[in-house]
């Protein structure tokens, strides 16, 4: 199941439908844009109520899933822990996803 969610990451990238960094989300969330948040689950205590409190501002849908490293190595970024997905196709299956894991 892991797999799965790391290849819709990298997929999601690949297709220009996933933003990375707290800046960066913000200001996708703040257009409309993004239709899930990923927050990893080793995010810092800062950066998550950062995160937080834009993702209720503008009331988008978000998982915590995933470390730092996994969801970073599948992007191509390093050290990032904050995602957009861009689009409701790969939103949709990656909540999925997340939801199902055991």
């Amino acid at each position: 199941m892991k797999n799965k969610v790391i290849s819709y990451l990298g997929l999601a990238r690949r297709a220009g439908k996933l933003v990375s960094g707290v800046n960066t989300c913000t200001v996708n969330m703040a257009k409309g844009r993004v239709k899930l948040m990923i927050l990893a689950e080793d995010i810092s205590d800062n950066s998550r109520n950062k995160i937080m409190k834009e993702i209720r501002r503008y009331n988008v849908p978000y998982v915590s899933w995933g470390t730092i490293d996994e969801m970073s190595h599948a992007v191509g970024s390093e050290g990032r822990s904050v995602f957009a997905i861009c689009d409701k196709g790969f939103a949709d299956v990656i909540l999925k996803e997340t939801e199902t894991r055991s």
